[in-house]
């Protein structure tokens, strides 16, 4: 049996990935929740091939790939992520992966990178010069999925989708969180932003959706004083009120739509978008804004999302937000994603 090693902070995406595999390819499947669990199992013999993902908790994908260098093990990795950006792809290749599969990865896909890149015939060969004591699997990681964990896979991959857009807008590399998502009363919602510096004034996009009876907005959040550089990275002149708000709604287009595109394309969906408007300009805090529009929103499930530039002093906040009602159905949407 050829030890096979699948990282990734994410019960869901595993499980997926694991479903995913040649039902034929004999392996021995070790799961790890990040890259320090992963590091362990390699160091036990226990990822002669690895599924790595690359953000992650504790240690991410691309310190997994340089601490196997430095370590000088001969694991195979194949990069499974759903930060699609080329500049992604660029690092891991450099740092050693066979390969890069965009999440999710779908069967025929996996085979086919397999086969071509020989893995499925290592079975054979690691029988033959297997050592007399095989390591025993790690002890296996929970794989119950539950709905948060599900909901914030799939915000994952579409937050990584909005990301290649943003970077390739930008011209900048896009470092990526790991989604939050949380139910929240109206009262609450500013918890949500802890990152967001309530010493500044801030500028915030919200456009709407709705479909198949889910509903709720997107809310994208600016720092004023990031607007200059932004203006920048576009190659745009710093200009008054109306050329930065034209500014802010272009570029929080492009980020929502990619996002609730990525949604709803996984959970096989459409929806309806509205125009995006500025909800707010040069606001004093996060609460100015949540409590001028809070009757917009009562109990709300928010995933946040708060993406960062390399080598900038830029970040976006994005939150997208369901009303109550729109729950049981997305609940049931994502359930064939949970079992």
């Amino acid at each position: 049996m050829l030890p096979l090693l699948v990282c990734d902070d994410s019960t869901m995406a595993r499980k997926q990935l694991i479903r995913a595999l040649p039902p034929d390819w004999p392996v021995s499947i070790t799961q790890a929740a990040h890259g320090e669990e992963a590091m362990a199992a390699i160091r036990q013999g226990l990822g002669q091939v690895v599924l790595l993902d690359l953000t992650m908790p504790v240690m991410d994908g691309y310190q997994v790939l340089a601490k196997v260098q430095e370590e000088g093990h001969s694991c195979r990795i194949l990069v499974v992520s759903g930060d699609v950006q080329d500049e992604a792809r660029r690092r891991v290749t450099e740092l050693g992966a066979l390969a890069f599969i965009r999440k999710p990865a779908p069967a025929e896909e996996l085979r086919a990178i397999l086969d071509e890149l020989g893995l499925l015939q290592l079975s054979a060969d690691a029988d033959v010069a297997a050592p007399a004591a095989v390591p025993a699997p790690a002890a296996p990681v929970d794989t119950k999925v539950g709905f948060r964990d599900a909901l914030r896979e799939v915000s994952n991959v579409a937050m990584g989708r909005a990301a290649a857009l943003l970077a390739e807008e930008l011209g900048v590399f896009v470092q990526l969180p790991i989604p939050a998502v949380n139910l929240f009363e109206a009262s609450e919602l500013h918890m949500a932003l802890a990152d967001a510096n309530r010493g500044e004034q801030l500028s915030a996009v919200c456009q709407g959706f709705v479909g198949e009876a889910i509903a709720g907005e997107a809310l994208l959040l600016f720092h004023d004083s990031q607007v200059a550089d932004i203006a920048h990275l576009l190659g745009l002149r710093p200009g008054g009120d109306v050329a930065t708000s034209e500014m802010l709604l272009d570029l929080a287009s492009v980020l929502i739509g990619a996002c609730l595109s990525g949604i709803a394309e996984q959970l096989d969906i459409r929806f309806s978008q509205g125009h995006p408007q500025l909800l707010g300009q040069h606001a004093r805090s996060i609460d100015e804004l949540i409590q001028f529009n809070g009757a917009r929103w009562r109990k709300t499930l928010a995933v946040e999302i708060s993406y960062g530039l390399e080598d900038h002093a830029v970040n976006f906040d994005l939150l997208i937000l369901f009303t109550e009602n729109s729950v049981p159905r997305l609940t049931a949407k994502i359930q064939y994603l949970m079992e």
